[in-house]
């Protein structure tokens, strides 16, 4: 535990309203800035991670071309800073540009100091989990979901049921759409078990004809069938002493389900064309995007096997609702495919590529979003990648919609957990969230919320 506060650095000319946010973020450590050299002179010396940053600046106190330099030049400087941008010169046409910039938030003068405080705190906080994630990514910590790279509270829960579980020999399903992950959690619930020095054997149910699926999972002797020449084991026989992971297994076939019950129950399994059972020590984990309850409605998925491969159930969020991750994963990815590339460590994302990346909805999850800056990195021209190289549209007046549409969110979850831990008092429940009373009913008519 440390007690230095976290850094702000607030770039604003205006001497009073210097003296006024001072005050006011108390539980920072914060430092004033009138123009953009002392800006920059601050920001190399004390790496704030957030920055509040006026874009009416001298020598152009009553224009923007100042604030705006001095924006591209922080996040030349700091990429990962968490730049909040206030503006009350044309504030849709500033926003929009901001955001294509880097800008974290935008807001528009004059200034709610309350409400400042909020996006000040979010940004901290986000500006946070990022920073624990690149010193995972790092390998400052050895873990065995090192390879999930994540800063978004729905993927930061599954996590916590992964580690929860791994440990025992309970058998998982791995719920999601394609290219979410399964694979990369299994492995982790393998490496994180007393299993972990045992096999890892995984097949695709859904990859493999169903009349080779059988032999490929329970394996077949000699002369079992035309081109058996030999005794061969399945994949099963394969996972001895370590895990079995049975991705698509909502497309196995239902004569098939049923030897496959029996193994799971029994622990014995016989190969095909044999008569000798063979006893089979391994965990079972099995992934799905077919929604298994209604297969069993269907009759087309027998729901004796569904409980006994679902004794614990996780269920994988699509990336488009994971706040923050495809940034990430992009950055996570760039690096991986320009490690070997000449001049590789230059290459970066442009400010329009990374609105454009916030902006899409993934609908082929991280495995599209791989396969986009994979391509990207080989075929973009200079340093920088562009949306166009990504293939991506670049749209600042979705991305503006989005960044409103994610706050508004962000402070709905906030401000009704806060209600609901203080039973309903709108004063207990504005003093937890360090904002005022009328500031919080305000909030909530904006928003919305109706108290518990």
């Amino acid at each position: 535990m440390t007690d230095e506060k976290p850094v702000l650095l607030v770039v604003e000319d205006d001497a009073g309203l210097q003296r006024q946010l001072r005050w006011a973020y108390e539980d920072y450590e914060v430092l004033i800035a009138g123009d953009r050299e002392s800006a920059i002179e601050q920001l190399k010396a004390r790496k704030p991670a957030v920055v509040t940053l006026d874009l009416g600046l001298p020598p152009d106190a009553d224009g923007t071309s100042e604030g705006f330099a001095t924006l591209e030049e922080i996040m030349s400087l700091a990429p990962h800073a968490k730049v909040i941008v206030a503006s009350g010169h044309g504030a849709r046409d500033n926003a929009r540009r901001a955001i294509a910039l880097g800008a974290f938030d935008f807001y528009m003068k004059p200034v709610d100091i309350d409400e400042l405080g909020f996006i000040v705190s979010r940004a901290f906080h986000v500006a946070q989990l990022e920073a624990e994630n690149r010193r995972l990514a790092a390998g400052a910590v050895a873990s065995p979901l090192a390879n999930l790279i994540t800063a978004s509270p729905e993927m930061l829960k599954v996590s916590a049921m992964v580690e929860r579980v791994a440990p025992t020999d309970v058998s998982v399903l791995l719920l999601g759409a394609s290219g979410t992950g399964k694979e990369v959690l299994a492995r982790g619930l393998h490496m994180s078990s007393h299993r972990a020095n045992g096999p890892f054997v995984a097949i695709n149910c859904g990859a493999i004809p169903e009349n080779l699926l059988e032999a490929e999972l329970f394996g077949y002797e000699r002369g079992a069938f035309t081109g058996a020449v030999k005794t061969t084991e399945g994949k099963i026989e394969l996972a001895q002493g370590g895990t079995l992971f049975l991705d698509e297994v909502g497309d196995i076939p239902l004569p098939l389900q049923v030897k496959l019950l029996r193994f799971i129950q029994e622990r014995v399994i016989e190969r095909v064309g044999g008569r000798k059972s063979i006893e089979v020590d391994t965990r079972i984990i099995c992934a799905t995007h077919r929604n298994l309850k209604k297969m069993i409605a269907d009759g087309s998925f027998r729901d004796d096997l569904y409980y006994r491969i679902a004794e614990v159930t996780i269920s994988i969020p699509p990336l488009r609702e994971r706040e923050g991750d495809a940034a990430l994963l992009a950055n996570h990815f760039l690096r991986r495919y320009t490690a070997d590339r000449p001049g590789g460590a230059q290459l970066r994302f442009g400010p329009g590529a990374l609105a454009a990346i916030n902006l899409h909805s993934w609908p082929g999850n991280v495995r599209e979003l791989e396969n986009r800056v994979k391509r990207a990195a080989i075929m973009a021209d200079g340093n920088s990648i562009t949306a166009a190289d990504l293939d991506l549209a670049d749209s600042p007046d979705a991305a503006l919609q989005t960044l409103r549409e994610s706050r508004m969110a962000s402070d709905r979850r906030v401000i009704s957990a806060a209600l609901t831990a203080a039973s309903g008092s709108i004063s207990q429940a504005a003093r937890l969230l360090g904002i005022s009373r009328p500031t919080l009913y305000d909030m909530i008519r904006e928003l919305n919320i109706q108290a518990p």
